[in-house]
């Protein structure tokens, strides 16, 4: 009789299960672009609602007709380009060789960077060294004063600028060094974008909800909600595989390829009366992505350009309404 097999108890894909470093994730892989261009955005999660539209799919039974799609509606108030950093290739990783900040900083800011290094005199330890140079990167801060929460401490983060050629990319990152940078600028209507975010909080769980095994028989003896036994006798240890009790939640995914339906420039197109629940009303740009995020309201989501992106051309889709 053959052996009887079953699936692994939980994917390894998600390994190992332990809390978010930050509450908003960090991107360290992007695609490859030709033409220098920035390669990431980021907006707040405000609210879910459904969209209205025309069904553009060929071949499908509702072409033509309206449909409705769950959509997730992110507040993206411009960011600062604040400073540009520059990585060299290691045998141990990439390190930074230098950065750079623009003159003026928010006032946000002057608490979290200690050192400011003059534009002027970075910028030409950075030409100097073009071809050591791996990597460019800025640095980019957000403005929660935009946004609808009231939230006044920014974040910094680093996103990667697409190109092949370091003098371009370089020609481009002066361009908007110190400049605020829109949603409409990085992201297109109708095109492809990968989602990363932290998702929410959970706290500790049991290995039944934590890796979804199967509860045991009423004859098992004191508890029910339990694995059966940690591993055999060899090797005369507990495997890292064996499911066990602990954090859930509060970890970074990516989810591929969610459509951008719309960019909106102003928040009074798309607020309710009394703003959205738990959030409050949008002030400034927004992004209507379909479908649902990772993470809780108020928290802040990474766009960043397709990873793997789908070979179907996708049209600008035709909105009726957004019902919040």
């Amino acid at each position: 009789m053959p052996a009887v097999k079953k699936p692994r108890r939980g994917s390894l894909a998600y390994w190992p299960r332990k809390r978010a470093k930050r509450i908003y994730p960090q991107i360290s892989i992007y695609p490859e672009t030709d033409k220098a261009k920035i390669l990431a955005f980021a907006g707040y999660k405000a609210a879910m609602a459904h969209a209205i539209l025309v069904d553009a799919r060929k071949g499908s039974l509702t072409s033509g007709q309206e449909i409705s799609k769950p959509v997730t509606i992110l507040d993206c108030p411009p960011l600062k380009v604040v400073g540009l950093r520059a990585y060299v290739n290691t045998y141990n990783g990439l390190k930074v060789l230098t950065e750079t900040w623009a003159k003026d900083l928010p006032k946000e800011l002057t608490r979290k960077i200690k050192k400011k290094n003059t534009k002027t005199e970075k910028i030409s330890e950075i030409e100097k060294n073009l071809d050591k140079i791996s990597k460019l990167r800025l640095l980019v801060s957000t403005q929660p004063r935009l946004s609808g929460f009231g939230k006044k401490k920014p974040e910094i983060f680093e996103t990667e600028l697409g190109g092949k050629d370091n003098k371009e990319i370089l020609d481009f990152s002066k361009q908007i060094l110190g400049k605020e940078i829109a949603a409409k600028d990085v992201l297109k209507e109708g095109e492809l974008v990968d989602v990363v975010a932290v998702t929410k909080g959970k706290g500790t769980a049991g290995v039944v909800k934590r890796f979804g095994i199967r509860i045991q028989v009423r004859h098992a003896t004191k508890k029910k909600r339990h694995i059966g036994t940690l591993g055999p006798e060899t090797p005369s240890r507990v495997l890292f595989t064996i499911p066990h009790a602990g954090q859930l939640g509060f970890q970074t995914r990516t989810e591929l390829n969610k459509r951008i339906l719309k960019i909106g420039e102003k928040g009074e197109d798309i607020n309710p009366k009394s703003g959205f629940k738990r959030y409050g009303l949008i002030k400034s740009n927004y992004v209507v992505l379909e479908g649902s995020l990772p993470g809780s309201k108020k928290r802040l989501v990474m766009l960043r350009a397709p990873i793997r992106p789908l070979k179907v051309k996708l049209l600008i889709p035709e909105i009726r309404k957004i019902v919040v």
